[in-house]
């Protein structure tokens, strides 16, 4: 009975180790999804040009200000992704004109992206005196 029982005993051992064994490659597996080496960062740019230029660009998604025609803009995020961006185009004596357009993440840096930037360009008709 004695070999029995240890024989059981190192039988049970095998299967806790095999388990916790398991179970730090699971938890080690998730913590690297969540890191975020599963995914990489890229970048998508637009150039924004305005006729006629120096027109104020305004990111409508959160009011901020993206500089002033002609801008390049970098948008960042998770890898081949594409985002829908809606601005503002504002400039003294023109009308204000809205304008949306897709950025896809797909650059390894800035610099790249904007070497691939989405041409953006928006007439600003004039206001009546």
């Amino acid at each position: 009975m004695m070999a029995t029982h240890s024989y059981g005993g190192k039988e049970l051992v095998k299967k806790k180790t095999l388990v916790h064994i398991s179970l730090v490659a699971f938890l080690l597996g998730c913590a690297l999804l969540t890191s975020g080496c599963g995914s990489s960062v890229k970048y998508g740019t637009a150039r924004i040009d305005s006729t006629p230029v120096g027109a104020e660009v305004v990111n409508l998604k959160d009011s901020s200000h993206l500089g002033v025609t002609p801008v390049h803009v970098s948008f960042s995020g998770e890898a081949d992704t594409s985002e829908f961006v809606t601005v503002q185009l504002h400039k003294v004596g023109y009308r204000d004109r809205i304008t949306t357009f897709w950025v896809n993440r797909r650059h390894d840096s800035a610099q790249t992206a904007k070497m691939g930037a989405v041409d953006i360009h928006v007439e600003l008709e004039k206001r009546a005196e």
